[in-house]
């Protein structure tokens, strides 16, 4: 039985950032700094891709690194964002659908991977990318809030809408969020979906390039209001990945990984990823991994 990985646990890992299968290329390595400020049971991944088009999936997770890949499973091009959706999977079957920028034509593709387990080897056995809509040159970052996602460009924010219309994908036309600073956001990751059932509200995270960690309140009103809170005031400024991971054991934490463009890595632990207090935030750095694929 195919399910979504979030439902349930299996052999086979499927992130919404990118495919991932355990073992199948990476090494681990033990994870001797921050490990005490970090719960073992918390985990946190994030997709990259290599500069000749190869997906990787770097991993934090029972306090050890990884770098994970499927041969083959790999574009002709380095998105510039990526926005990852529907993942579902079992022991033996994995598919993945995402919304990726690309990096010259100013267009947004739907990119749909599908990887199986045959004879004991994992295969990508279906990868298509589908030329959806143009007007996204300059796209710094994506990530998904469906039907919602949102996408940093310039000096702007943006969020438009995903939908498949008879069968074909689809993305509406762009709604400009208040503020003009937004170039000053270096990393923009969706975390949850909070308000009320009339007005609901998405919450992201992210880190600015002066320091701040960061997270925003965007209604769905229309027109949609934004609040913010900085997290951390400093020390922030020289990631440009960041991903929010899950606490098996502790789930009204959050993990955050940062990555850095020299490739290292630095992991974080917040108790309470809702009270909009930054102060308990724990952790540090990983050291050099060798992680320099460009990562999201």
């Amino acid at each position: 039985m195919r399910r979504s990985i979030v439902a349930a646990a299996t052999a086979l890992t499927v992130v919404t950032a990118g495919l991932v299968v355990a073992g199948v290329v990476g090494t681990a390595r033990s994870a001797t700094a921050a490990l005490g400020d970090v719960p073992a049971d918390c985990s946190a991944a994030t997709a990259a891709y290599r500069s000749d088009g190869q997906s990787l999936t770097y991993r934090y997770s029972g306090g050890k690194t990884s770098t994970q890949a499927i041969s083959g499973d790999k574009l002709s091009w380095v998105p510039t964002g990526i926005a990852g959706f529907g993942s579902i999977g079992d022991a033996t079957y994995a598919e993945d659908k995402m919304l990726a920028t690309h990096p010259t034509d100013g267009y947004i593709y739907h990119v749909k991977r599908v990887a199986q387990r045959i004879d004991g080897v994992w295969k990508i056995t279906e990868l298509t990318t589908t030329r959806v809509k143009s007007g996204f040159a300059g796209t710094r970052a994506l990530t998904m809030a469906w039907p919602y996602f949102y996408r940093l460009a310039g000096t702007s924010l943006y969020r438009y809408k995903f939908a498949y219309v008879d069968g074909k994908p689809t993305v509406s036309a762009p709604v400009t969020l208040p503020g003009s600073a937004w170039d000053t956001v270096n990393t923009l990751k969706y975390q949850r979906t909070d308000g009320t059932a009339g007005n609901p509200v998405d919450v992201l995270v992210g880190t600015k390039s002066n320091g701040e960690l960061k997270h925003w309140r965007i209604s769905y009103a229309s027109p949609a209001t934004i609040s913010s809170k900085v997290l951390k005031a400093s020390g922030w400024a020289p990631f440009t990945s960041l991903s929010v991971g899950w606490c098996d054991d502790h789930p009204a934490g959050r993990v955050l990984l940062g990555i850095k463009a020299d490739g290292s890595a630095s992991v974080h632990f917040d108790a309470n990823q809702s009270d909009g207090d930054g102060s308990d935030i724990k952790g540090g750095s990983l050291g050099l991994l060798g992680w320099t694929a460009k990562a999201y």
